[in-house]
């Protein structure tokens, strides 16, 4: 890659970072590449008209012509799925408050409920409300986004799978810190889970943009 088309690459990146949208970014692109290529032809290199950081110059340029900033489609997908994902965390919480003392009655003689059961009931009802809440999130709150429609059923079968397979990672990582509350072993259980929502629900939007791409709307394609 030539340094005219490695400075244009980088400096695509600080725009897309920015928020600027893919057709502003276009229209960029064209002028520097015009710019550097003038430059090029007086023997000045991109670096001598970008200087040494071609991000902040990338960003500056951006905002000197007043283009509007806008959130990716991606970033608003996985902003919303937190958002539901931690409504439905809380309801979770009181629902497992509930559920201990159901868990402490089922084990219990005279006829205790096999542990594996009600193991998975414990845990089971608070990942299904976090999945809920973050599908209804979606949902509800990005009715304007393309392809919201396929992604959110795409997400109603891969955010569970993502749950089940998460949730023993996560007991497995409890169990072996003596299923300590300390901060920092409560934020790496946190990260798993939210690392495993983050990844089921990009997958659910490149699995339904694959079937049927969609045009681009005002937030950007990324």
């Amino acid at each position: 890659m030539n340094p005219i088309d490695t400075a244009l690459t980088e400096a695509d990146r600080a725009w897309r970072r920015y928020g600027i949208s893919p057709a502003d970014r276009a229209r960029l692109a064209a002028d520097l590449r015009a710019d550097l290529e003038s430059a090029a032809a007086d023997g000045r290199g991109p670096g001598e008209l970008l200087g040494p950081d071609v991000a902040s110059f990338a960003r500056r340029l951006a905002a000197e012509a007043g283009l509007p900033r806008v959130v990716p489609e991606r970033r608003r997908l996985l902003e919303t799925t937190f958002f539901g994902a931690a409504v439905g965390a809380l309801i979770g919480f009181f629902l497992l408050e509930w559920a201990a003392g159901a868990f402490t009655r089922a084990m219990m003689p005279p006829e205790p409920v096999p542990v594996q059961v009600a193991v998975t009931v414990y845990y089971g009802i608070p990942a299904a409300v976090v999945v809920a809440g973050a599908i209804i999130a979606v949902r509800v709150q990005l009715r304007d986004l393309s392809r919201i429609g396929p992604i959110a059923r795409r997400m109603t079968v891969l955010l569970p799978l993502a749950g089940a397979l998460i949730t023993p990672v996560t007991m497995a990582f409890a169990w072996s810190t003596g299923y300590s509350t300390a901060a920092p072993v409560i934020l790496a259980e946190v990260a798993l889970v939210l690392g495993a929502l983050a990844g089921a629900t990009v997958l659910a939007r490149a699995w339904a943009l694959r079937e049927s791409p969609p045009t681009v709307s005002p937030a950007g394609a990324r």
